[in-house]
This record gives structure tokens, sequence and C-alpha cells, in this order.
């Protein structure tokens, strides 16, 4: 199974935690900040080290997410990874209805704003 990323503006919290139970139970490892980053750990550290590890990065899309400037630098750096050939993926997935950024507006997006079961079934395959 694939070490997953889940990038979210804090503001998503809930569903970025709803979505990474739902990849767990599918049998994935999975990468949520609040999990993985402990009292007294760099920021900084723990995240270039669960990146490093992402076999995914699964950006969760809602208003407001091309505003965080910790979402911003999680997709753009492991984006210029995939693209310089190296194993890992970045993995669109609307939360709400919401913009795509350019750059990547022609990847497939997983849809779970619309049927979120749907959605996380389309990510899965994604994974595979």
């Amino acid at each position: 199974m694939a070490t997953v990323f889940v990038s979210y503006r804090s503001a998503d919290a809930t569903s970025a935690r709803k979505l990474s139970r739902d990849l767990e139970r599918a049998g994935h490892t999975v990468w949520l900040d609040t999990e993985q980053i402990a009292i007294g750990d760099s920021l900084v550290e723990r995240i270039d080290a669960g990146l490093a590890d992402a076999t995914y990065l699964v950006l969760c899309l809602a208003p407001g997410h091309d505003t965080s400037a910790w979402t911003r630098r999680e997709w753009m750096s492991t984006l210029a990874r995939q693209l310089a050939g190296k194993h890992v993926k970045v993995l669109p997935a609307r939360l709400v209805e919401a913009d795509v950024p350019a750059v990547i507006a022609d990847l497939r997006v997983a849809d779970l704003a619309t049927d979120w079961n749907r959605g996380v079934a389309d990510l899965l395959a994604a994974m595979t």
C-alpha cells in the first residue's frame, strides 16, 4: 500500500480527518499533520519528512485553499518532485466547490463534494 500525505487548510480539518480515516481503512498509511506533529516538534522538519516519504499527496480543494502558505508549499514542492521524475503524484480532491490551481487544471479531480464515497473510490483507484 501507499504512503499518502493529506494537504489541507486548517479550516478543512474535519473533512481531512474523515478522508484520512477512509484511506487508512483501505490499507494506506496516511500522513496527517495533527497526528504526526507533536508539541515541541519542528513543523518544517516534520512536514519535510512527511513529504519525502509520500507516494501520493492528496490536495484538498476548498475555497481559500490557495491562500494557505503551508498548503501551497506542500503541493507545489510535491508537483516539482513529480515533474522531476520522482515516484510521487499529486491527486487533487474537491471537498466543496472550489477552483483547481491553473498549473494542475488538466488533472482529473476526485469530487468528494458531489459524492463522498465515489470521490474516495476514485482516489483509491488512482493509488493502484
